[in-house]
């Protein structure tokens, strides 16, 4: 089977590489992939989107059991914690998804190799592979190779990951134990998701942020609609401030601070950094190859060509937000232009979404964004406290944003706090990608009561039209 000479080799089995090689198959193509992991479905899978939202979603019920459920009527017990039941459950919903691209694998006659790939260069008339596992070293030809390895967690100087007091994401969605003091250094979607499920499960979460506020890029009445429903949470902050040191002291992890009026130390169990994430490209040799890079990520063409011919790259390798859909989706535009078809990804709408909750959603330009760069445009809004369904679910917080061009009223950004922002936000791309305007979706007729009302009552108010503003 490796003295095969495939269409295309992957080179990381997560969202992108994945998704591009199911995508590839399905085109006809004969495909291999690569993955070091035992279990496909890269970080996203295993250490990331699907783990923490499956303790996201525990930690919400456990919450809601111990704090709402009483107002509803419904009286029971003080529920109490079985946390290594709750991490079977995530492994559980981990395992279900991985174990489906393996039979997805399958039934598109996908070639999987187990091990450490990296591109060789050129190799019988096309891009060589070598492959080192637990089979020993084995070389792989393919006419094109797809890096798609994805990306690690940065780590901070002076606070190097010991993966026991000084943690990343991955240790903070697997801890034995819920932390009396949790320490979050770093205010975007990573920390403040973890932060949620450690605070609903009883640790105390202070979040050390050295920018002035959170979520970096994002709306600035959602990010401050956020932590102040954050801090009714319990969630503490320390803005504009950093830890510059750790040390171990009476069994307690002492963190060092600087900035922002913070303490110049506090005690704390667990560290989490999240201070974002950087490409896993250094095992590939890409300097070996004469591969472009430009600030750390790799140069490709409309086609995600590389500068070197046959290699191409997708997903957290290339410029743009590390977001799984981003990957996924440049996976089916790569495969997809393979086979001559002029697919695009529309990186203008890529939606960003923090599942804390209230969960925060957003597409399109902010109102700074559009205020610096002078664009003429309206504003509509809706507060989920005017929403029959918000009511009925007891979640009234937060609002719909939308920004609208002043001539012509097409959407320039949709910004949602509130529950479900997150399956909301589609809405908003849809009318987007079609060059859609807030009228069009203020004439689209929504069921009732829906949640999905706030958006239409926010694009109705754009025109100052709304009916239950």
């Amino acid at each position: 089977m490796a003295e095969e000479t495939y269409d295309l080799i992957v080179i990381g089995a997560g969202p992108g590489g994945y998704v591009a090689a199911i995508r590839c198959a399905q085109l006809g193509m004969k495909v291999a992939v690569v993955e070091k992991r035992d279990a496909l479905g890269g970080v996203c899978l295993n250490e990331g989107c699907i783990p923490s939202k499956a303790l996201l979603d525990s930690s919400e019920l456990f919450s809601l059991a111990k704090e709402r459920f009483a107002g509803h009527g419904i009286e029971i017990p003080a529920p109490s914690l079985n946390l290594a039941k709750m991490m079977q459950r995530k492994e559980e919903v981990v395992r279900k998804l991985t174990d489906g691209i393996q039979y997805l694998f399958k039934k598109h006659s996908i070639d999987r190799f187990s091990g450490e790939g990296r591109p060789t260069g050129a190799a019988g008339g096309g891009q060589g592979v070598e492959v080192k596992g637990a089979q020993g070293v084995q070389q792989l030809t393919g006419k094109r190779v797809l890096l798609a390895t994805g990306s690690d967690a940065v780590e901070l100087p002076g606070l190097p990951f010991d993966g026991v007091d000084v943690v990343s994401a991955r240790e903070a969605l697997s801890f034995d134990a819920v932390p009396e003091h949790l320490l979050v250094v770093g205010g975007g979607y990573i920390g403040l998701e973890l932060g949620s499920v450690w605070l609903r499960l009883g640790a105390k979460v202070t979040v050390v942020e050295l920018l002035p506020r959170l979520v970096a890029g994002s709306d600035g009445q959602v990010a401050e609609s956020l932590m102040r429903s954050l801090k009714k949470q319990g969630m503490a902050f320390l803005m504009g401030a950093k830890v510059t040191a750790v040390q171990k002291r009476d069994g307690k992890v002492v963190a060092k601070l600087e900035g922002g009026g913070a303490p110049p130390e506090t005690s704390c169990d667990k560290v989490l950094v999240a201070v974002g994430r950087r490409p896993l490209s250094a095992a590939l040799g890409l300097d070996r190859l004469g591969i472009r890079q430009e600030r750390g990520r790799v140069v490709v063409d409309e086609n995600y060509q590389t500068s070197v011919p046959g290699i191409y790259a997708i997903g957290d390798l290339i410029p743009g937000p590390m977001l799984a859909h981003k990957a996924m989706e440049e996976g089916v535009v790569f495969a997809e232009r393979l086979a001559g078809q002029k697919s695009i990804v529309e990186y203008n709408y890529i939606p960003g979404v923090c599942y804390t909750w209230p969960e925060a959603a957003s597409v399109g330009k902010t109102e700074e964004s559009l205020k610096e760069e002078g664009v003429d445009y309206r504003v509509g809004r809706f507060n989920f406290a005017g929403n029959g369904r918000a009511r009925c679910m007891d979640e009234t917080e937060g609002f719909v944003k939308v920004l609208a061009a002043g001539g012509n009223g097409r959407i320039l950004g949709v910004h949602i706090l509130g529950p479900r922002a997150s399956d909301m936000i589609a809405e908003a791309v849809t009318a987007m990608s079609f060059g859609g305007s807030a009228e069009d979706i203020a004439l689209t007729i929504h069921s009732h009561p829906t949640l999905s009302e706030a958006l239409k009552e926010a694009a109705l108010d754009v025109n100052k039209q709304a009916i239950h503003a």
